[in-house]
């Protein structure tokens, strides 16, 4: 029925890397104190990449509502203009989908675990599935271009492509 069965891995910094930037403290920030003190700012944590054909910075709330069970994969997108950033607002884990840029091979489609205090930078051209909210209903806040351009490419995997979520471990 599907083509492949994936276990999440953990969302880490390091094996994300070839995909985006995770946004989230960490020990290497660099920590800015401003306010007078009162407020750390973790400085610079992902890439915002969206000035390609005048593009410009949307700041969105994407609501997400969780596939049904068992958990496929049937499409990917991109952006080809810009990266896409998305940060969890309700405190609740969610799946991250992702492929390297270039031509979207679906054996090579990595899933992560995110922790509630993890967002997630998709750098330019990124394959991914869009956000995949578990257990319920799940806002995002949604860094992304607005402007002119077609930026948005999306791929409907074939039955044999079609990769299911083992959710059990």
């Amino acid at each position: 029925m599907t083509g492949r069965v994936v276990t999440p891995q953990p969302l880490t910094r390091e094996a994300f890397a070839p995909y985006g930037d995770v946004i989230e403290i960490h020990d290497q920030a660099k920590v800015l104190e401003i306010n007078q003190g009162y407020t750390q700012r973790f400085h610079d944590l992902a890439n915002v990449d969206v000035a390609a054909q005048g593009g410009r910075p949307l700041i969105n709330i994407f609501r997400s509502t969780p596939l049904p069970s068992p958990l496929l994969l049937e499409v990917m997108e991109r952006h080809p203009l810009s990266s896409q950033a998305f940060i969890p607002l309700n405190q609740r884990p969610y799946l991250v989908a992702v492929a390297a840029p270039g031509e979207l091979d679906p054996r090579e489609i990595q899933v992560f675990l995110a922790g509630p205090n993890q967002g997630v930078n998709y750098h330019k051209g990124t394959w991914h599935h869009f956000c995949l909210a578990l257990d319920e209903v799940s806002d995002f806040l949604v860094v992304d271009r607005g402007g002119e351009g077609d930026n948005c490419d999306e791929v409907i995997l074939s039955l044999d492509q079609v990769i299911t979520i083992n959710l059990e471990d």
